[in-house]
This record gives structure tokens, C-alpha cells and sequence, in this order.
């Protein structure tokens, strides 16, 4: 299926896009390289092929869910500018 400017420009108007004139040809090339290459994958037989929400059908290896560090709250506050209450002060930007 033959792609021509007056397409692309009007495929561009409706998704808001500028394309400059320079560059008319390029993206109809493109475009139509583009067009060529979902019409190829449309051939394919997908009858029977399962569909996959990922290409690697793997199971993620999984942590124990346990704790593996202690509370260190008062020794990482110990060089901060500011704490209060067991909190970390930090400056006000937004007035």
C-alpha cells in the first residue's frame, strides 16, 4: 500500500504533530516502512498461540519475608542536622 505525503500530513493533524517540509519525505518513507511492516505481521497464522503478558514465563525467585536488619534509627540520626521526636527535620521549601 503506497504511503503519500497528503497521508502522513493528515495522520499528523490528528495527532497534533508538526511536520516540517524538509522532512515530509523522510517521515513518508518511514511511515509507509512502517505501514508495510504490520501488514507483514497480519500475515502471520497467531491460530492456537497462546497469548503471554511476558516473554520470559519464569517464576520470580522470592525472598524470605523476614526482617534481616535491626532498628539503627538513633545511630543514622546521630549526623543529622536536625531531629526531633524520632524524626528527621528537614527544611520547609514550599511556603
Amino acid at each position: 500500500m503506497p504511503t503519500i505525503p497528503a497521508d502522513v500530513l493528515s495522520v499528523a493533524q490528528l495527532a497534533r504533530l508538526h511536520i516540517d517540509n524538509t522532512a515530509l519525505d523522510d517521515v513518508t518513507d518511514r511511515f509507509g516502512r512502517t505501514l508495510n511492516l504490520v501488514a507483514e505481521l497480519e500475515k502471520i497464522d497467531t491460530d492456537g498461540v497462546v497469548p503471554m503478558s511476558n516473554p520470559h514465563d519464569m517464576h520470580q525467585r522470592l525472598r524470605p519475608d523476614c526482617v534481616t536488619e535491626s532498628n539503627q534509627r538513633e545511630a543514622l540520626q546521630l549526623t543529622a542536622p536536625a531531629v526531633a521526636d524520632g524524626f528527621f527535620l528537614v527544611p520547609r521549601v514550599i511556603d
